[in-house]
């Protein structure tokens, strides 16, 4: 790798030494502000087509459509900028997901606006999300290559991230009571524009793009997720782990009204993160001697594990303690699978590998809250409960299984039919 930045792996790894490194500090800032409008913009959408056509089930088609055009087309996003650069092709993909974000503002500004027309711009606009997460996950890689630094790098991204998902509902709860919630959709639109261009302007898009294409390289092909077992096994938990967060938030609701106290929800989803915010943070400080593909099927067990005994939790506060607990795996767990993707493929592949692992997270936790939704009202909360666990129980014992064998197989000298080509 040419980028060895100038602050020395030789450096006791820290979260300072991190943002100190040559021009990190600039492009992640950038990045997050990008990012920000992700947190924004699904809350604003949802409330302004809400109240431009006075219906809720056309605003929950339309926010389906937007996500499912986001989330099964991330990869293939982040082929594009594999094989183009950020450079080339962020701009223009940024730019025409806020151009499509601003008509919707202005089409919700007032009652009225087709549905049809509405949802039509819905799935556009979500086919061009910018993938600006994965892109900073991959430029991390070239600023940090050191292997501490790099998984101080991911924890800090990850834990970040959970913040703007925090923050970015509070925002819109402040732009309604200030205006509309379209004027939320517009203000994700200049969020996104403004931090995609300063992201590319970033002196670290550059030289990574130079390490991973030389002048003259043919473009690698598209990644095939068949053809990494690594990462195809990192898919597979992160999946089972954003299925047991998606089922969790409506089971958390269903416990809450049970209880009568629907408005200690919010308690509930606020220790998850808290717990999520320190589990990161903690994960980034320590030097780990397992391997990453030991540590990820160990943190989805846990945490399916805490989600088991939260369905039994005999009072309101047991439950916020173990969704705590729970949420100290959850961005370890997260973070280990992108540095997963980063070690699984060369630098000509790492958005894709990154977008991979994120397109399985959204995936999972949208079909965790539809699979619930079924389920919640037909049975008793605690089996829901152990049935959302189940998937990241099984995913991990399957995966771990599939690493021993791997591990036994590089051991005796036998050909590896596990890890794959």
């Amino acid at each position: 790798m040419v980028l060895t930045p100038s602050s020395a792996p030789s450096r006791a790894p820290s979260y300072a030494a991190v943002l100190r490194t040559p021009h990190a500090a600039r492009t992640f800032a950038a990045a997050l502000l990008g990012r920000l409008s992700y947190g924004i913009v699904p809350l604003s959408l949802l409330l302004a087509i809400k109240d431009a056509t006075d219906s809720y089930s056309v605003a929950g088609g339309a926010m389906a459509l937007f996500g499912a055009a986001s989330v099964s087309l991330s990869p293939a996003r982040a082929a594009l900028i594999d094989r183009h650069g950020p450079r080339r092709v962020l701009p223009p993909m940024a730019g025409l997901y806020a151009a499509l974000l601003t008509v919707i503002a202005l089409a919700t500004w007032r009652p009225g606006a087709p549905p049809l027309v509405l949802g039509g711009l819905a799935v556009t606009a979500g086919a061009c999300t910018p993938p600006l997460g994965p892109v900073m996950r991959a430029l991390w890689s070239g600023l940090v290559p050191d292997r501490d630094l790099l998984r101080r790098a991911y924890s800090l991204d990850g834990v970040a991230e959970e913040l703007l998902y925090v923050t970015g509902p509070l925002l819109v709860g402040v732009i309604v009571r200030a205006g509309r919630p379209a004027a939320g959709v517009l203000a994700g639109a200049v969020l996104v524009f403004v931090g995609a261009v300063a992201l590319v302007s970033s002196p670290a898009v550059s030289r990574e793009r130079k390490a991973q294409a030389p002048a003259g390289a043919p473009a690698a092909p598209r990644l095939r997720l068949h053809g990494v077992a690594a990462l195809r096994h990192a898919v597979l938990v992160t999946a089972s782990v954003g299925l047991c967060l998606g089922a969790l938030d409506l089971l958390v609701v269903a416990f809450t009204e049970r209880l009568q106290q629907p408005a200690a929800v919010s308690w509930v989803l606020a220790a998850l993160s808290a717990g999520s915010a320190v589990g990161g943070l903690a994960y980034g400080a320590v030097r780990w001697k397992s391997a990453s593909r030991v540590r990820l099927p160990v943190t989805a067990a846990v945490l399916g594990a805490a989600l088991m005994v939260a369905g039994v939790s005999p009072h309101l506060y047991v439950l916020v303690a173990v969704a705590a607990v729970a949420g100290l795996f959850v961005a370890p767990a997260l973070t280990t699978a992108y540095l997963i993707a980063d070690e699984s493929v060369g630098a000509d592949r790492r958005t894709q590998a990154g977008a991979w692992v994120n397109t399985a997270f959204n995936a999972g936790s949208s079909g965790g809250t539809a699979a619930v939704g079924l389920l919640v009202d037909r049975l008793p909360l605690a089996l829901c409960f152990a049935l959302a666990a189940a998937p990241a129980l099984v995913c991990a014992a399957v995966v771990m299984r599939a690493g021993a064998r791997g591990r036994r197989a590089a051991a005796t000298g036998a050909p590896d039919t596990v890890s794959g080509a």
